[in-house]
């Protein structure tokens, strides 16, 4: 098989990773900006009130989506701070996560509970195709780089055989897209074209804001990897054994996010803002909501907070690795 089905196996298959709804965090197998602080959703929230405040009053019955979900921890964050903003919002806005794991949609539902009871109602998605409304904000963290991708080497495809990798030539068409992306040696994102178009058609007007780790160009190297207990193993790692791997350890890759704006644009996107996640959540506001929190707790609950939202800028952790991309169509504010 190709290695992009080898890929959705191991992460959505029958013994899939993402499957056994693996822990994020001190005790997983990595970090995500959400498992660092709260106040990543609520730096979201905030920007999104500022598109809300900035258009037209019915802007105030927008859906706000999530892709991708985990836990529920974001949603719930951005809800939580557009209720502080304004708690009118919680009655008008409607909420979805679009999550085709049922396990991983039962923990969420358990989650949001525990955060709002019976107060906020969200709507799951099975996938993106299955959302069909007039207007929403979707935000997805880290989703780009669990899309399944291709090895492309030396004009050769990878592909997998009872665990073990080898290579044949490459089908024409990807050679045709390599080339014209300057590619000889890398991922191949596979499914992007698929999602943009299936966001297009459902959502009439749509911001979308995603973040992931990854540059605006092709490498030319392989980045693919597996994490395991905060531990990165190259693919082509002698010490890898993909067949101990396989569904137990999470397989990863940098985002090209030239291929991510060049899909959008073709289903009826432009791009809106492209920064580092420094850049983005200072610009979304994540100081001045600090300074708002240090207003109504302890120092030692301050400190505690600003030491997380250090994780989440400083160029030498999340802040310059991890990027921020808003690509919006139809009629929508600047």
């Amino acid at each position: 098989m190709y290695f992009s089905d080898y890929m959705n196996a191991w992460l959505y298959g029958e013994n899939g990773y993402y499957k056994k709804f693996n822990t994020i965090g001190k005790e997983g197998d990595f970090y995500t900006a959400v498992s660092t602080s709260a106040f990543f959703g609520a730096s979201i929230a905030n920007y999104i009130y500022r598109m809300i405040t900035e258009g037209s009053e019915e802007e105030k019955n927008a859906w706000l989506i999530e892709v991708g979900a985990h836990q529920g921890y974001l949603l719930c964050d951005m809800i939580q701070w557009l209720y502080t903003l304004d708690p009118a919002l919680i009655k008008t806005m409607r909420f979805g996560i679009v999550e085709r794991q049922p396990e991983v949609r039962e923990a969420q539902k358990a989650y949001i509970h525990s955060r709002f009871g019976n107060d906020v109602e969200v709507v799951h998605f099975d996938d993106i195709s299955a959302v069909n409304v007039e207007r929403a904000f979707v935000v997805a963290n880290e989703i780009f780089d669990a899309f399944g991708c291709e090895l492309l080497k030396d004009e050769k495809i990878a592909v997998v055989d009872n665990h073990t990798i080898g290579w044949e030539d490459a089908p024409k068409a990807m050679l045709e897209w390599a080339k014209k992306h300057y590619l000889k040696q890398g991922e191949v994102a596979v499914g992007y074209e698929a999602f943009a178009s299936a966001m297009a058609q459902g959502i009439k007007r749509c911001d979308f804001i995603t973040f992931d780790y990854g540059e605006k160009y092709v490498r030319n190297d392989f980045s693919i990897r597996i994490y395991r207990k905060h531990e990165t193993f190259p693919l082509f790692d002698e010490a890898v054994n993909l067949s101990e791997s396989f569904g137990r350890d999470d397989i990863t890759y940098d985002v090209n996010f030239a291929h991510v704006v060049e899909a959008f644009a073709a289903a009826g996107f432009e791009e809106k803002s492209y920064s580092t996640q420094a850049r983005a959540l200072v610009d979304f506001g994540i100081i001045e909501i600090l300074e708002q929190f240090s207003k109504q707790t302890s120092r030692e609950n301050y400190l505690r907070e600003a030491d997380k939202i250090k994780t989440l800028i400083s160029p030498t952790m999340m802040g310059d690795r991890f990027k921020m991309l808003h690509l919006a169509k139809g009629k929508t504010t600047s």
